[in-house]
């Protein structure tokens, strides 16, 4: 069943044109954010709103099916952060150069490992939108 354009609007502007894994802004990349399933389908994931969010093509790509990951501090898997449920402040933070993401929980740990937060194409992007005063999102709005 294809996702409706309603609820892939409603995804779109409850995660204000951001990717929920890395926080990249529609009109800053090279393309479209996606619908992400936060569970994906082929391993049992729905098409309802809730498991729904929006990321880039890297992150989601990078994502694929994964649920969880080994986060090296605690020497656990543990899942991956679900942009819907969970707070990115709480998880992540910005380095001082604003650059890369560091994940301070075991969780945010994981994440930016599975995900590879902080590849050098991410990591080279952000410091041209750092310079051009355009990162890192200042906004509280959203998880």
């Amino acid at each position: 069943m294809a996702i409706s354009e309603q609820v892939r609007s409603r995804v779109r502007a409850q995660a204000q044109n951001r990717c929920g894994y890395c926080r990249s802004l529609e009109k800053y990349i090279l393309g479209i954010l996606e619908i992400d399933h936060i569970i994906r389908k082929a391993i049992g994931g729905s098409d309802e709103e809730e498991n729904l969010w929006l990321a880039c093509t890297l992150c989601n790509n990078y994502k694929g099916t994964q649920t969880d990951a080994f986060d090296r501090v605690t020497q656990k898997h543990v899942k991956l952060f679900n942009p819907r449920t969970q707070q990115w402040s709480q998880n992540f933070a910005w380095s001082e150069d604003a650059t890369e993401i560091i994940g301070l929980t075991d969780c945010g740990r994981a994440t930016v490992t599975a995900l590879q937060l902080n590849n050098n194409i991410a990591v080279t992007v952000r410091r041209q939108w750092v310079s051009a005063g355009w990162h890192p999102p200042t906004d509280s709005s959203i998880s």
